[in-house]
């Protein structure tokens, strides 16, 4: 079975080796990289990668801003996802947790009974306290979240997808494929969650724009779950900030992104069945020395940008309130407010 991974990254390198390893291990088979504007040595490695041939790499061919859905575009012309059994879209920080059989791809979809698509959903991982970034797996590191069920006082909660190649695509969206709305509802694709059920009706043909990526999440993740590894170490959520946000003088930091994310709640380490195979695997692409060379250039690049992001004021400022911040989401903490429950309520 060839299973495609296609991914965007701009300076995702300390983290690029690990995300490889980790889905070989769950039986993806190819990979198409796209990147824009690194300066952290992420377009070095993966050229690297892609003369041994491991991945494909490209240009993102975007014009503009829209740099993941031109990608997205753009993949569809390449043979490694159109001659794929499955396409896989998923981004460096999210990490596909199968519970079921031997753990990988193959036993998601047969358990799932081999649907056109299958979406599964995210669990947001906390930074819960991890402040210095260390060059070890993601996954091993970071092992608190939210009630799975509930996200921000929401129970519908974001997916990503598999999709398999007979899928009436019309175009890949980041979260979901899209068919055309004229498509007789014979012709509908079998579309399941990660449990097996068929998907709910209005979020198989887009109806609602509010739920056109998420679904209730009880129940959901019977046989996997979307790992969220979005906010990372405290040091690397600030290079990451920067890396969307190239200048902060005399504006506000807004803390949302990260309070909705840090939700700290359970422990859930259930992701490190992986570990052994994935440790194995990481030493097999870091054995060759110029891969683990430029793997270390990427690290000690990203330890600088933070460094240089310390000098700042906004920065150091940006610092000290995530580390005071609240770790309730800002909407389960309205709504304590508003029953009077919240100990800083007036």
């Amino acid at each position: 079975m060839r299973i495609t991974a296609v991914t965007c990254v701009k300076n995702e390198g300390p983290f690029l080796l690990e995300w490889i390893a980790f889905n070989r291990v769950i039986g993806v088979t190819d990979f198409l990289f796209y990147s824009n504007d690194c300066s952290d040595g992420t377009d070095r490695l993966l050229d690297a990668l892609a003369a041994r041939g491991v991945l494909r790499h490209l240009p993102n061919p975007a014009e503009g801003r829209n740099y993941q859905m031109e990608a997205l575009k753009h993949a569809t012309t390449q043979d490694i996802v159109t001659r794929a059994d499955w396409v896989w879209i998923a981004d460096v920080d999210e990490f596909l947790n199968i519970h079921v059989g031997n753990h990988t791809i193959p036993a998601l979809i047969d358990a799932c009974g081999d649907p056109q698509a299958i979406s599964v959903t995210f669990q947001f991982f906390a930074n819960a306290g991890v402040e210095a970034f260390d060059d070890r797996p993601v996954i091993a590191q970071f092992t608190r979240s939210h009630n799975p069920d509930i996200w921000c006082g929401e129970t519908a909660i974001e997916v990503k997808s598999l999709i398999r190649r007979d899928f009436p695509l019309q175009y890949y969206g980041a979260h979901r494929p899209f068919f055309k709305s004229k498509l007789p509802p014979r012709k509908h694709p079998r579309w399941t969650d990660a449990a097996g059920r068929e998907v709910p009706h209005k979020f198989l043909v887009a109806a609602n724009p509010r739920r056109i990526r998420k679904f209730p999440a009880a129940g959901a993740r019977l046989h996997a779950t979307l790992n969220h590894y979005a906010l990372r170490s405290l040091d690397s959520y600030l290079v990451k900030n920067d890396r969307g946000d190239v200048n902060r003088e005399n504006r506000a930091f807004d803390d949302t992104y990260w309070r909705e994310r840090n939700d700290p709640a359970i422990e859930d380490t259930s992701i490190h069945r992986y570990l052994p195979a994935l440790e194995a695997e990481l030493a097999r692409l870091r054995a060759d020395p110029q891969i683990d060379a430029l793997h270390l250039e990427c690290v000690s690049l990203h330890r600088a940008r933070r460094d240089a992001l310390l000098q700042q004021p906004a920065y150091q400022q940006m610092q000290a309130q995530l580390r005071a911040a609240s770790t309730l989401p800002p909407q389960e903490e309205a709504l304590l407010r508003e029953l009077n429950l919240w100990e800083g309520a007036a």
